[in-house]
């Protein structure tokens, strides 16, 4: 087979079908060979693979499957969001993920309603695997979990952990309370100690973005309110701290929870 010739001009049709896709969230960027071995590891389709001049590709053709194809710098420019690009990109496919998979993991499901800031959205994302959740949901405009500033803070957890986003935050926690999940939306103040709540059970954490938190019909639309103590004059905490704490909080109530059955089984 010859060899693809290399495209140079950011109006190629190729390139325009890219652009569509990422534009439509049918598909996502990738930059870097890492996060793009990160990806093929955890199963996702890779559409295109592009290079420039600088890069030897014959490895990465071989782990990924893949043909690269070789590009100007002009193009890496125009598809990529960084001013400069690094010399290797890709463009995977999003993976649907069914609603039923959320429900067959063990693990609290987070909620992330107007979490605007990308870079936050990501560390989230990153704490959520971390801590055993069962997924995320970015709902309320959130930012692009796959967009790729949230992606680079997810430290690749958002090419693991199934991740749905676009839904309507108060349809999804109804039908998650008819699905027998309990809801705890975080408030800075006037809800119960995240350390006297209950959160070993099938639970629904709902944590508010930056700033403005949670709607005030999130927070009554769920089963309860729970809140972080703090020292004053500290009033609240970045998001990516409040989910630490809360999801962690979480895994060490269902860990002791966990330790009484298999206690209670063996006596």
């Amino acid at each position: 087979m010859g060899r693809l010739t290399a495209i140079e001009s950011p109006s190629n049709p190729l390139v325009r079908d890219i652009l569509r896709s990422l534009e439509e969230h049918t598909c996502f960027l990738l930059e870097g060979e890492k996060p793009i071995l990160e990806a093929v590891s955890a199963g996702l389709g890779l559409e295109h693979v592009l290079h420039d001049a600088s890069v030897r590709p014959g490895r990465l053709a071989a782990a990924t499957a893949s043909r690269p194809r070789l590009v100007s710098r002009a193009v890496l420019e125009r598809i990529a969001d960084t001013k400069t690009p690094q010399h290797l990109i890709a463009i995977a496919k999003r993976r649907d993920v069914p609603v039923a998979e959320l429900f067959a993991r063990p693990g609290p499901l987070v909620f992330l309603f107007g979490l605007q800031d990308p870079g936050n959205l990501g560390a989230v994302v990153r704490v959520a695997e971390a801590g055993g959740a069962a997924a995320v949901i970015a709902t309320g405009g959130s930012a692009d979990p796959f967009g790729w500033k949230a992606l680079r803070g997810s430290m690749g957890s958002a090419l693991r952990l199934p991740i749905i986003s676009g839904i309507d935050t108060a349809d999804a926690l109804a039908d998650l309370r008819r699905r027998g999940y309990r809801s705890v939306a975080t408030t800075p103040r006037g809800g119960r100690s995240i350390f006297e709540a209950d959160l070993s059970g099938t639970t629904a954490i709902v944590i508010g973005g930056e700033g403005a938190g949670l709607d005030q019909v999130v927070v009554d639309a769920a089963d309860e309110r729970v809140t972080i103590p703090m020292e004053p004059p500290v009033e609240s905490l970045n998001t990516a701290v409040t989910a630490a704490i809360i999801i962690y909080e979480a895994r060490r109530q269902r860990m002791q929870a966990g330790g009484r059955h298999t206690a209670g089984r063996r006596n």
